[in-house]
């Protein structure tokens, strides 16, 4: 069902990649996932890898250069990916961790393969998303994705075992490098999103900073569904989003900065 939220409700405050801020060593990490946790965040976002042994690692880019070629991590285990990377944090760990004092912001970063999504309760999207939901509860996560046919496969799952979970298609993704006519249809597709938010199923609104200004925010409104907003950092920009109503959810790389925000903004409506 759509989240309807009242204009005074405050808009929720996620902290980026485990909450590393402009740190890039620190993303997806046990020290940035302590600093969150550390903060009053609602949620905290990570990205989600599979490797080729089926285990799931926090990891934004899906490959790595091996031997001067770029390979993708599915076609690593993670023995190997962590002998080119360094230490990994799990899955299962952060899920751990996160049960009982923050919410989860999911964004699976890998897919599964085509002839996978006849069945949707065999991919691994589901995989993961059915761990979470066994830890932490549907109510305390979200799952995001730029896939549509990973969208559909866990919004289906969800719906077959009657589970209320927001499952989100990010609108926003890099179109650089892309041949210039696809570059113009992946933005036209984005900025009417209609026939890939219904074609998904997506019950969560997920778009770029830049995206929902250009009408996106207005279409989640227009159909009654919660609008997740990323990444927000300047504080410019962190003062239109956290007004009540402008969204349901805000990702930041800067929280801390979210918080004080939202507090300030929460402060000017009280009588």
């Amino acid at each position: 069902m759509p989240v309807r939220r009242r204009t005074s409700e405050p808009v929720l405050v996620s902290a980026h990649r485990c909450g590393a801020g402009e740190d890039r060593h620190l993303e997806n990490t046990r020290p940035a996932l302590d600093r969150a946790l550390a903060l009053d965040v609602d949620f905290v976002e990570f990205d989600v890898q599979r490797c080729a042994d089926d285990t799931f690692v926090l990891f934004h880019d899906h490959e790595v250069e091996v031997d001067g070629r770029r390979t993708p991590l599915s076609d690593l285990t993670v023995a190997r990916l962590e002998q080119l990377v360094g230490p990994l944090l799990r899955y299962e760990d952060v899920l751990a961790a996160l049960a009982g004092r923050r919410r989860a912001h999911i964004d699976l970063k890998f897919t599964s393969p085509d002839a996978a999504y006849r069945d949707p309760a065999a991919t691994h999207e589901v995989r993961a998303a059915r761990r979470a939901v066994e830890v932490l509860g549907p109510e305390n996560l979200v799952v995001t994705t730029l896939e549509d046919a990973s969208v559909r496969a866990v919004r289906d799952w969800a719906d077959a075992e009657g589970l209320d979970l927001l499952v989100g298609l990010s609108l926003g993704r890099s179109v650089k490098g892309l041949p210039v006519v696809r570059q113009v249809r992946t933005r036209w597709s984005e900025l009417r999103p209609h026939l890939r938010l219904s074609g998904s199923r997506a019950n969560l609104v997920v778009a770029k900073h830049t995206l929902a200004r250009l009408g996106v925010a207005a279409y989640a409104r227009r159909r009654g569904l919660p609008l997740l907003v990323w990444t927000v950092d300047t504080e410019r920009s962190l003062r239109y989003w956290m007004r009540p109503g402008r969204a349901w959810l805000v990702t930041s790389n800067r929280p801390e900065v979210a918080l004080r925000t939202r507090e300030r903004a929460a402060a000017r409506m009280r009588p």
